[in-house]
């Protein structure tokens, strides 16, 4: 099998195609898993955005708000369709995967043309179920994975070239606008262009030109729509809140042992037993940086997630593939590359039944008791959304641990009367509000106590 497709030729991507949707059917059909907390937010903002709402301004979350756009319009068209974010997802991951393997040829990235870094980066998407689906991290990493492409083609141009350095720029910030933890593709780019790509002034200015274009035009919308100042006031905070510790990192260390170990010893005989040229060596430094500030871009991150990690694949992808091009012919290298595609798939399945079944908070179940009527509006104030399995949100109030900072900083009397405003105007019916912060809330404006009552400990009501 990896003769197959060590073989330079694109008729090798069917293959990839059809190892793709055979795991696509086995994990959606077979192995399926519930819905993961992530997910349901990202559906419930997409319906609530489609009321004709606006994030920042009347939806208090910490999603991208081009991600925000698109969750609106899967909604529009297919509403709360778990199966239309696992097409979608495996559609943007297709792409990335011929896109990548398509630039690596172009710019002889490797001594020999081949469709083995298609493959592996097929089999890296599904180190774990999540990864696979659409999510802001998959939206944004598809332009950042053109923006290195980007990159890659300044290692091989002997001329300036204005279109490819504004691209470069343009592609990361379309990015950050879709998960804003992918800012950290700013540093990357003024880094690796002077440093690296050798960006002359004129191109560093282009290059910055483009990042901050789609920025721009993000802040216009919410100016033209009067919501400036809260995306003002919320985008540090999404820096600066609490953390979702879905998953221990020492658990992706273990189930990843295996494809870094690959990518190591990749690393280690190119550059130490192969000779290179000037433009692989570039290459080699631009990857290994980006799998440096990738792991800087987890300091960012506030849901400690697997999905995140699609951030590292296209590096890992070219690590791999130089173990198997240079080490690849022996019994261990062929025994190592169905590891690599089956046995790392079943390994994450494996480990996160195991999550599922001891009820991780990953997971999102329906309870069998319900404080509310099915379909009904509500707010929920607590790191448990399973209410929104039934309802659909009524607040401005979504990201539990973003929400808690917001109510807990200080506030200005028209930002209180922003809070007031909203919740007077969206009106949830029930309020689930455990930990209290619904209720310090009614003592910071007493004037929400005319409107809720509560009818049960942590439960309130309209009155």
């Amino acid at each position: 099998m990896l003769s197959f497709f060590k073989v330079n030729d694109p008729f090798r991507l069917i293959g990839v195609g059809i190892y793709l949707i055979v795991l696509a059917i086995l994990m959606l059909g077979v192995f399926s898993f519930p819905i993961t907390e992530p997910r349901l937010l990202w559906m419930v903002l997409g319906e609530r955005l489609s009321e004709g709402f606006f994030l920042y301004q009347d939806v208090i979350d910490d999603t991208g708000p081009i991600s925000a756009g698109f969750f609106t319009f899967v909604h529009f068209i297919f509403g709360r369709n778990t199966l239309a974010y696992e097409i979608i997802g495996r559609l943007l991951v297709l792409f990335q995967v011929i896109y990548w393997n398509s630039i690596l040829i172009r710019y002889r990235v490797f001594e020999e043309n081949t469709y083995l870094p298609a493959i592996i980066m097929a089999a890296l998407f599904h180190f774990s179920f999540d990864m696979s689906g659409l999510s802001p991290a998959l939206l944004g990493s598809t332009f950042l994975v053109l923006a290195l492409g980007q990159l890659f083609s300044q290692t091989v141009l002997q001329k300036e070239t204005s279109e490819s350095t504004l691209l470069i720029g343009l592609y990361g910030g379309i990015a950050t606008g879709f998960h804003l933890n992918f800012g950290i593709f700013l540093p990357y780019m003024i880094f690796v262009g002077i440093a690296i790509s050798g960006f002359s002034f004129r191109q560093l200015i282009l290059s910055l030109i483009g990042f901050f274009l789609p920025i721009l035009l993000v802040f216009v919308f919410y100016y033209w729509n009067n919501g400036l100042s809260e995306t003002l006031q919320i985008w540090p905070l999404i820096f600066t809140y609490e953390k979702y510790a879905y998953q221990p990192i020492i658990s992706w260390v273990i189930l990843g042992a295996f494809p870094i170990l690959l990518a190591l010893v990749g690393y280690f005989y190119s550059t130490v037993f192969r000779g290179s040229t000037v433009n692989q060596q570039k290459q080699r430094q631009l990857t290994i940086f980006w799998l440096i500030f990738s792991v800087l871009e987890f300091i960012l991150l506030k849901r400690q997630a697997s999905f995140e990690l699609v951030i590292f694949l296209p590096g890992l992808t070219y690590l791999i593939t130089q173990f198997f091009l240079n080490l690849g012919r022996g019994f261990l290298g062929k025994l190592a590359f169905l590891l690599l595609l089956f046995g790392l798939p079943v390994a994450g399945w494996w480990y996160w039944n195991g999550e599922a079944n001891a009820g991780s908070a990953y997971f999102v179940r329906p309870k069998s008791e319900s404080t509310f009527k099915p379909g009904e509006k509500i707010m929920v104030l607590s790191n448990d959304p399973s209410a929104f399995l039934e309802a659909s949100l009524g607040g401005p109030f979504l990201n539990f641990q973003l929400t808690k900072a917001y109510l807990e900083s200080n506030k200005t009397l028209a930002e209180k009367a922003k809070i007031f405003q909203n919740l007077s105007i969206q009106k949830p019916k029930t309020v689930i509000d455990p930990d209290g912060n619904f209720k310090a809330l009614l003592e910071e404006l007493p004037a929400l106590k005319n409107i809720y009552r509560e009818s049960e400990p942590g439960i309130f009501r309209l009155k």
